[in-house]
């Protein structure tokens, strides 16, 4: 095993990583002014012990924690089981979420039954409509199945600062930055998802969640500064 491998699975050394980046965006969150808007719905769900399906960009998925009040009820995250899913499931966990990693190697039955009897016991499912790794800002059916599954409630939420650090990652995910200005936003989707619906039906329904979700992003952009068209997008793949 290389040098670089072992450091990469070295527990002492992820451990070190998730609580850095963990107290980093914690410190950015209190030192910045935050205008929070539309969470009225969702949030009286939660408290009354009704589950929802949560989803946003992979690109705002680091604040995903300060978007779901979980004061009020318990959420669980899809995660993918690779190294970097991992770390990014790991500071969920330590911003008070539940995550559950997705593998190729479980199948899908089991994973099933594991979601369904999370939401039964009143859990919160939580979705990034295009990760684990893209095309960003590109949604999958992923969202849809399990809102078709559960019955739940779907609302997509997006985060936006004045000022980001912007990753190098396949989606330019973004870490606020301190002492900025920022909005947190949420919007019910409401369309219905049929209990057997067709293959065009499918599609149209991800066309829509995707057009939600994009609608949504961009509201946070503009209330926090930027316009709409100078926003640098990630590329999306062909």
């Amino acid at each position: 095993m290389s040098l670089r491998k072992r450091i990469a699975d070295s527990a002492w050394f992820n451990n070190s990583i998730q609580a850095l980046i963990t107290s980093y965006v914690r410190f950015a969150y209190r030192t910045s002014t935050w205008e929070r808007s539309g969470f009225d719905a969702m949030d009286d769900c939660v408290r009354n012990g009704e589950p929802v399906i949560f989803v946003l960009w992979h690109q705002r998925l680091i604040m995903a924690p300060f978007l779901f009040d979980t004061s009020l009820g318990r959420i669980c995250a899809l995660t993918s089981a690779a190294r970097a899913g991992r770390l990014a499931g790991q500071i969920l966990v330590r911003l008070g979420f539940e995550t559950i990693p997705m593998s190729s190697h479980k199948r899908h039955v089991a994973l099933s039954r594991e979601v369904l009897r999370l939401v039964k016991e009143g859990s919160s499912i939580g979705i990034a409509a295009d990760g684990p790794r893209g095309p960003a800002r590109v949604s999958s059916t992923v969202p849809l199945v399990w809102a078709r599954m559960t019955g739940c409630r779907v609302f997509t939420v997006a985060f936006a600062e004045h000022r980001v650090f912007r990753l190098p990652t396949w989606d330019r995910q973004m870490l606020p930055k301190p002492w900025s200005r920022g909005v947190l936003i949420c919007q019910e989707w409401t369309d219905p998802v049929p209990r057997k619906p067709s293959e065009d039906q499918m599609e149209q329904l991800r066309l829509s969640l995707e057009a939600s979700l994009d609608e949504i992003t961009d509201k946070a952009d503009i209330a926090a500064g930027f316009p709409v068209d100078a926003i640098e997008k990630a590329p999306r793949k062909q």
